[in-house]
């Protein structure tokens, strides 16, 4: 079972970007993020028509998360439970029934929370928070469970090309990588850093300022494996060379594959 997950910075704006890389790399689940749509507006034929089931949860003009799955999908939920206030489209859930067995996909776009300090990042722990407690229910019942997406948090200086440049930013404040920290702590494995321990491994490049010509990057996108899963780990990666496609996103996928 492929999994990917690939923040695509508005289904309109990559329809066609992301329609090709669908064709290529043909992974059997794709969690999106920032899909900047509502339900309705989103091109759910299209993609019916290239053999996915499609689930959403949209939002207009920001934010939205979906789920692609050429497999079959059952007890699909929205929003990450623990504040009913929250109006933002962040979180997406399913299990994927694939050949060998269920696999349980949340598919995540957590808060940026800049500028920090200030509302938007107390927003970004609480969700975390939130996250952290949710995380520890699913994983109470032992099952593969992926927590995947664009985290906004950069978990140490290794993960991006100029570290000092992001010291006061809410993606890499102590307070954002210890939270981050203690979702691993729950007994989750990162898939990247699980197999490829090596500088320079980047998931984002800005639009701005050659960023992507520089190789000035930053790994916000991850995948986290319960421990059954993790013990499904077949192989991981990041699709680098998508960011210099025509009309990228800033983002790039990230996958990994389970023996599932």
């Amino acid at each position: 079972m492929k999994i990917a997950s690939f923040n695509i910075n508005g289904i309109k704006a990559r329809f066609e970007a992301l329609s090709v890389w669908l064709e290529e790399f043909k992974p059997d689940v794709a969690l999106l993020q920032e899909i900047k749509s509502v339900d309705e507006g989103f091109p759910r034929e299209h993609f019916e028509d290239m053999g996915y089931r499609v689930e959403t949860h949209g939002q207009k003009g920001f934010n939205g998360v979906a789920i692609l799955s050429r497999l079959p999908l059952e007890d699909v939920s929205r929003g990450l439970p623990g504040d009913e206030t929250d109006e933002q489209a962040r979180w997406i859930e399913a299990t994927v029934m694939g050949d060998k067995r269920a696999v349980r996909v949340c598919g995540l776009y957590l808060p940026n929370g800049n500028p920090a300090p200030g509302p938007k990042y107390d927003y970004k722990l609480a969700w975390m928070a939130r996250m952290e407690a949710h995380a520890r229910g699913l994983l109470a019942e032992e099952a593969p469970l992926v927590l995947a997406g664009d985290y906004n948090v950069i978990p140490q200086d290794i993960d991006a090309a100029r570290p000092e440049v992001w010291r006061e930013d809410a993606l890499a404040l102590p307070q954002s990588r210890a939270a981050f920290r203690r979702l691993l702590n729950l007994g989750l494995t990162e898939a990247i850093r699980t197999r490829m321990a090596q500088p320079g491994l980047y998931s984002f490049w800005d639009y701005q300022a050659g960023a992507w010509e520089k190789n000035n990057g930053i790994r916000i996108d991850h995948l986290l494996l319960s421990p059954q899963a993790a013990d499904l780990l077949i192989d991981c990666g990041i699709e680098k060379d998508v960011r210099g496609r025509e009309k990228p996103s800033d983002h790039v996928p990230v996958w990994i594959e389970l023996d599932a």
